[in-house]
């Protein structure tokens, strides 16, 4: 699947405010989806640089330094929020991922612990390795223990760039050009996205200031959807 480079690249780094609004952006709904129509997505599918409604998951098989576990999409058999991040972010991954754990939560205190997956990919492996990871869960708040929660690492940055840029369509692009971060940081989109059991995109969030309490709606839907299959 070819995606055109509009609205969904390297941009500013919150991504999540656009001018105007799509009224309607399917004329039929794609095959594969459990949920209505994303009504603030801001164009269709085709023409974002990440996969949004009705649009498969890029794969990756990524390690969980962590848990010490071996991710692959392709075979996840769990509601997924999967997302793109790096540790050493001085505000929104930090905003993104407290918002995550939330939404982790909202969904334990449902049951569905077990059948929703946070995957958050680092694009920034030079750094973020297995004693980063556990420092941020720390100091978001993710609950390791529960088991859901996969800090993915590519092996390199050429790696990253394969996964997070060219297959999610999450751009990023490292500069040294930055009195936030040490070294070097990163201008990156913020996208989150929403993938069912069977690997098909329901929903793609712009912005780190998700709304925890739509996220969890959505994906206990997602779940709820399967459960009756």
């Amino acid at each position: 699947m070819k995606r055109r480079a509009l609205l969904g690249g390297v941009g500013t780094v919150a991504a999540g405010s656009i001018a105007g609004c799509v009224t309607r952006l399917f004329d039929d709904e794609p095959d594969g989806v459990v949920l209505d129509p994303q009504e603030d997505q801001i164009a269709d599918s085709e023409d974002l640089s990440y996969p949004a409604y009705g649009q498969r998951l890029p794969e990756f098989e990524l390690h969980d330094p962590v848990s010490d576990v071996t991710i692959d999409s392709a075979s996840l058999d769990r509601t997924a929020i999967v997302t793109a991040i790096f540790t050493f972010c001085p505000a929104e991954c930090g905003i993104l991922l407290n918002q995550l754990v939330g939404v982790q939560g909202i969904l334990a205190e449902a049951g569905m612990t077990d059948e929703v997956a946070f995957l958050p990919i680092t694009f920034d492996p030079e750094r973020d390795d297995a004693d980063a990871f556990r420092e941020n869960a720390d100091t978001v708040g993710a609950d390791l223990d529960a088991g859901n929660w996969h800090y993915l690492r590519p092996e390199s940055a050429a790696d990253a760039r394969a996964v997070v840029d060219d297959g999610l369509g999450i751009g990023f692009e490292r500069t040294t050009d930055s009195d936030r971060v040490e070294g070097y940081d990163f201008i990156h989109a913020v996208v989150t996205l929403l993938a069912n059991p069977d690997g098909v995109v329901e929903r793609a969030y712009r912005g780190e200031n998700l709304d925890r309490n739509r996220v969890a709606a959505d994906a206990e839907a997602v779940v709820e959807a399967f459960r009756d299959r």
